[in-house]
């Protein structure tokens, strides 16, 4: 799994949610830069990103993993507050798997990523990406 967000505090409680819910091989990334090398040279059971990053926007990220054979099965998370949910709409169009506002109980987060993994499979491994117990 990989987190990206370019406050590093986000990161931190992106971290210690999904640690709550049984998830802890989670990776990090500052920016969608970043993540798509990080992703280019390792496949991630799901990805989680903030909308709003520089120098490469969330959206960015999933424009080009959308728009790159061999990423572009890759279960996509896009995450920004409630006063730019709006921008959920191109998120959908550019292919993202689920939204989520932040800030999220680990209940949401949990759903959201049960929601994606029960209609998506990890491409590195043909099979949902799990922890022990996810969940």
């Amino acid at each position: 799994m990989l987190v990206v967000d370019d406050v590093p505090l986000i990161r931190v409680v992106v971290r210690a949610t999904l640690e709550q819910v049984g998830l802890t091989d989670v990776h990090e990334a500052a920016d969608g830069a970043a993540a798509l090398a990080m992703m280019n040279q390792r496949r991630y059971g799901l990805v989680i990103a903030d909308w709003n990053m520089h120098p490469m926007t969330g959206y960015e990220l999933l424009r080009q993993v959308r728009d790159d054979p061999q990423l572009r099965e890759t279960p996509f998370v896009i995450m920004t507050t409630k006063e730019q949910a709006h921008c959920f709409v191109a998120a959908r169009r550019a292919g993202v798997n689920a939204c989520l506002i932040k800030p999220f109980m680990p209940a949401a987060l949990r759903e959201t990523i049960e929601q994606v993994w029960s209609v998506t499979q990890s491409p590195a491994t043909g099979t949902r990406e799990a922890a022990t117990v996810l969940l």
